[in-house]
This record gives structure tokens, C-alpha cells and sequence, in this order.
């Protein structure tokens, strides 16, 4: 596939390892002649590192033999998170360091988790875009403080804290967006 035709989440062969692309900087020169560079901040599946790839846009890049699987969340313990293939019931054991960034939003339940397989092996999880939590510790909003659109922090079930509008409270159930880790709506 073409450079400039990368999306965010694609996951490509770079160097013989498959990375996540993270994030894409295009950069456009202001010459004549000159090519548009593309700047890709990627996540090696493999080693967890991050890594830079800078390339033209008419270059090409290997897209990886990949596969995406609904999971469902069986249990974690303190290394390690297993998961359940719901097609075939295949289980894989992920160690917890390289789901860090997705475990404040993963409850038992949650539909929509998909891992992502490599080689048989479960490389890492993908998210729904929202999840719904509950408030398990939350101050209570100032009366008389409604005017103005202030915010306060608020706990959730699985430890995550985000901050609220003043009149969220304690119990409530919300909406997060789990690549911001901001609050989005009441659920």
C-alpha cells in the first residue's frame, strides 16, 4: 500500500515487524518539485517500542498478515490478562505490560474487544471507541457553582480518573472515549 494511503490503526510490516500506526504527520514542501513526507509514529507489536517512519508519499508499505478476532475478557491476574476467541474458544494469555494503556477501560462484559493476531499469537487488543463505566468515588458538585462549565475529578470502577461536569454524580454510568480517556456523555 502507498504511503498516503496509511490510516491510523493500520498495521504494516516495518523492518520485519508488524506495527500499529499511532499517528501520521504529513508535511508538504513549499518547493517545487519536492516530495510530501509522511512521518508515522507506529508501535512495534512485537517488542512494544515505539518507533518513526518517514517516507514519500508514492512509497510503499507491506501491509502485515493480520488477523482481528472478537475476544471476550475472561480474567486477569497480576501478570497477565486472558482472553477468549469467540469463535473457536481459543484462549491467549497477554502479559499485563502490553495492554497497560487499554486496562483502565476493560471491564468483564465489555463487547467490542477485538485482539489482534500474528503468527498465532495475541499481539495486543483493540477497543471499542466508548466504553460505558460506573463512578465508584466522586465529589459532590458545589451548589450555585452551574453557571460556568467546571469540572471535577471522578473515580471509576476500574480505577481510570477522568474529569466530569460539576453535576455528574457518585453511581452514575458514563461514556469514555478510550483514545482520549475523556468523559463523553451519561450512558
Amino acid at each position: 500500500m502507498l504511503a498516503k494511503d496509511v490510516k491510523t490503526g493500520t498495521v504494516v510490516v516495518h523492518e520485519g515487524n508488524p506495527c500499529v500506526i499511532k499517528g501520521i504527520t504529513v508535511n508538504t514542501p513549499s518547493a517545487r518539485g519536492a516530495a510530501t513526507l509522511y512521518k508515522f509514529r507506529a508501535r512495534n507489536l512485537l517488542t512494544r517500542n515505539k518507533v518513526d517512519i518517514t517516507m514519500k508519499g508514492t512509497d510503499n508499505l507491506d501491509e502485515a498478515d493480520f488477523a482481528r478476532r472478537e475476544v471476550q475478557m475472561l480474567y486477569s491476574d497480576p501478570t497477565h490478562l486472558f482472553v477468549m476467541d469467540k469463535e473457536n474458544f481459543q484462549q491467549y494469555e497477554i502479559p499485563i505490560d502490553d495492554v497497560e494503556e487499554e486496562l483502565p477501560y476493560i471491564t468483564e462484559g465489555l463487547e467490542g474487544i477485538r485482539a489482534m493476531i500474528y503468527n498465532d499469537g495475541c499481539v495486543g487488543l483493540e477497543l471499542p471507541t466508548a466504553v460505558e463505566l460506573t463512578i465508584t468515588q466522586c465529589d459532590p458538585g458545589v451548589k450555585g457553582n452551574s453557571a460556568t462549565s467546571r469540572t471535577k475529578p471522578a473515580t471509576l470502577e476500574t480505577g481510570l480518573v477522568v474529569q466530569v461536569p460539576e453535576y455528574i454524580k457518585e453511581g452514575e454510568r458514563l461514556k469514555i472515549d478510550t483514545r482520549t480517556g475523556e468523559f463523553l456523555a451519561r450512558a
